[in-house]
């Protein structure tokens, strides 16, 4: 064979190779970097507050019970979101600023006795009378006895049965609607069962709020990060002196022991870590750990009493209600009763965790704001366009 029919050979079988990717920086190196167990960098920091609500206040119902609220918005009826068990009024942070967005209203997210920032003689007592009373005294001290704005109470878990028993005792007089999340007496009853051996399986201690977060996010607790980011700080506390003591008895949530997404590979925590890490893990050892703000596993005896007949006296509250669930398999058979009978609007959010709220800010914002307008508690913002299907 010539060396001229060598070279058309060549030629020939060169024209049927697929073309060389262009070299440097292109999205295949981060493929490649996952290949090799590196992680993917995600931030992990705290949000501040203010970047969704206006404004915070200290309101004193007296001068031993001081209660945090936040607040958003100046204008039309009031919206009071009352938190969970364990949580704080920050859960509501990327809601809160969703929903004025496409209703004209007020947000208002108060903490209950022992959570977040507010501050009472008896953080202890979290029976649902002694909550409440928190709640109405709150609203009465915010706005007195007369001109008081319509009211319309939303409350997650906890807050959702403390809202239920808030307005069948009409310690809100200006209650103008109801709506309830991801909380079914039946169901709730049931959980109880298993809530100590939950409560024992999260870690005591973190070392740092940033470990937290990305606990709370990779564990499914809230499976929204921007919410983690700002309504975490809430839920925990910097451990006290006595608290520290026991910190070796009581491991930190570590990067090594979370879970791992589905294109995301987490290094061996037993391989050298590079200088940057040292530095990071040195100084979390040094600095002052975070615990849980409130001991749920310390109200075991209130529990009950926040559940306990909770749909009869929702289905008896004489306002526009809604109940917003993560599954159907979560109603009871008072509520499906009711519900059948139009005595209230149901909504449900599949592939969600506990907190709906936090995990669909978005949808849940949508669903309230459709809601409002409905029922002609508040007037659309030009922004907002109703969802279809709407509530």
């Amino acid at each position: 064979m010539s060396e001229l029919q060598r070279k058309a050979q060549m030629k020939g079988i060169s024209s049927k190779l697929p073309p060389m990717p262009p070299k440097g920086p292109s999205s295949g190196s981060r493929s490649l970097s996952l290949r090799l167990g590196h992680p993917r960098k995600r931030d992990f920091s705290q949000l501040p507050w203010s970047d969704y609500f206006h404004s915070c206040q200290d309101v004193e119902v007296d001068k031993d019970n001081i209660f945090r609220v936040y607040r958003r918005g100046a204008e039309g009826p009031v919206v009071l979101f009352l938190h969970g068990g364990g949580l704080s009024s920050l859960s509501w942070a990327v809601l809160a600023s969703l929903v004025t967005k496409s209703v004209r209203c007020q947000c208002l997210a108060m903490d209950f006795r022992g959570h977040g920032n507010t501050v009472t003689p008896n953080e202890h007592d979290l029976s649902a009378s002694t909550l409440a009373r928190d709640v109405g005294n709150v609203i009465t001290a915010l706005y007195g006895d007369e001109n008081v704005p319509p009211i319309i109470m939303v409350g997650h878990s906890m807050g959702g049965a403390i809202a239920i028993h808030a307005a069948v005792q009409f310690l809100v007089p200006s209650l103008a609607g109801l709506i309830v999340i991801d909380v079914v007496e039946g169901t709730a009853m049931e959980a109880l069962q298993g809530m100590q051996s939950f409560l024992r399986g999260r870690p005591k201690q973190f070392r740092s709020l940033e470990y937290a977060i990305e606990w709370a996010v990779k564990s499914g607790q809230i499976r929204n990060l921007e919410s983690a980011r700002v309504s975490m700080v809430g839920q925990l506390k910097r451990c006290s002196q006595e608290c520290q003591t026991v910190s070796d008895q009581v491991p930190s949530c570590s990067a090594s022991e979370a879970i791992a997404e589905e294109d995301e590979e987490l290094e061996n925590p037993k391989d050298a870590s590079s200088p940057t890490q040292q530095q990071e893990e040195v100084s979390a050892s040094t600095s002052v750990p975070y615990t849980w703000r409130v001991d749920l596993s310390k109200s075991e005896t209130y529990w009950k009493g926040w559940f306990e007949g909770m749909s009869n006296l929702f289905l008896s509250c004489a306002v526009p209600k809604m109940l917003l669930i993560a599954g159907v398999d979560r109603l009871d058979k008072d509520l499906i009763v009711g519900q059948m009978q139009g005595k209230f609007w149901m909504q449900v959010l599949p592939q969600c965790g506990h907190c709906v709220h936090e995990d669909q800010p978005q949808k849940v914002a949508d669903i309230l704001a459709s809601f409002l307008v409905r029922n002609k508690l508040a007037e659309a913002a030009d922004e907002f366009v109703r969802p279809s299907p709407a509530c």
